[in-house]
């Protein structure tokens, strides 16, 4: 059975917006959290961006809800070895209950510390690597590793993770889907591309757990929630590998121009029907999927999980 959850987007909200969103998400009925990984919002609009492992300690604190990253980049701007302590923190302050989502990462994000930004293949080759050099480390045993990317001499986790922590690998076409398969314990893509949920399962996946969501905006008018939608997040319509090679919020603007509202319109569950948003979600259902994300986009949050608590996971049979 899908299970339902809430997505915090550290791109838009402050910290103590997102520990509140975190509350509510408890109360509404949601079973589960996400929440993102970045170092800059994709856009200045957006305005926000608290450090992840900084939010994961505080949502421990506040709610009881298992925790996913979606998705980290333990490949470039933090060393794998320094992801693995991160993770492993956070999974013993969440009683492990702690998923450490992971991906290839974006330019956007990894370009901060003047490193080169490296072709897909390459980046891939980094990520399963780095994912390698993770679970040594979760084993809580020194461990050394010298590899293509990373060395890593005499580590040991002495807080290692409470239990199995889970590594999701995120990707977005048939090669990133066969690489989850190969070295996740899960997918994550937010897309209900039921190609690329095949391709994870013939490249391994199979019996694995595949994770995703969606962005909506819950508003009494349609058209001012679609307004919102083009105005904070436009990124989500762009097309092809821009998300990724884009370094600046500036760029994300500038090609953001070519969104047009009829796009949002036309691909966001926005404004006050019920089936819209309820249409929206079952579609990740319907492909598949064991975990389904939402996130709220702008400000009308209570208003959007009364909402999501009295008819849309009801109607979800959540």
């Amino acid at each position: 059975m899908t299970s339902f959850g809430y997505f915090l987007s550290c791109e838009e909200f402050t910290p103590a917006q997102l520990l509140q969103q975190a509350r509510m998400a408890a109360d509404a009925g949601f079973t589960r959290l996400a929440i993102s990984d970045h170092y800059h919002p994709w856009t200045d609009t957006q305005g926000n961006s608290p450090f992840v492992w900084s939010m994961i300690g505080a949502l421990s604190q506040t709610v009881d809800l298992p925790v996913t990253t979606l998705v980290t980049c333990p490949t470039v701007r933090m060393h794998p070895a320094v992801t693995a302590q991160a993770a492993a923190t956070s999974s013993v302050l969440l009683g492990g209950r702690f998923t450490l989502g992971v991906g290839t990462g974006e330019a956007l994000n990894e370009h901060v510390l003047g490193d080169r930004w490296p072709a897909f293949e390459e980046r891939a080759d980094m990520l399963e690597e780095a994912v390698e050099v993770m679970r040594k480390l979760f084993s809580g045993e020194q461990t050394s590793h010298s590899g293509t990317h990373y060395t890593v001499d005499n580590a040991r986790l002495y807080t290692p993770p409470e239990g199995p922590l889970p590594v999701l690998v995120s990707g977005f076409g048939p090669k990133a889907a066969g690489l989850a398969g190969r070295i996740g314990d899960g997918f994550v893509t937010m897309a209900p591309d039921e190609d690329a949920i095949g391709a994870f399962r013939e490249g391994g996946g199979t019996g694995k757990r595949v994770v995703g969501g969606l962005k909506v905006c819950w508003a009494q008018d349609r058209d001012d929630a679609v307004d919102t939608v083009h105005r904070l997040w436009p990124t989500e319509h762009l097309p092809g590998e821009l998300n990724q090679i884009l370094p600046t919020p500036a760029h994300f603007e500038q090609a953001s121009e070519l969104v047009t509202r009829a796009q949002v319109s036309d691909s966001t569950a926005c404004g006050p029907d019920v089936e819209e948003h309820a249409d929206a979600v079952r579609a990740y259902v319907a492909a598949g999927f064991d975990e389904v994300y939402v996130g709220q986009i702008g400000q009308e949050q209570e208003e959007f999980f009364t909402a999501y608590r009295d008819k849309v996971l009801p109607a979800l049979g959540g």
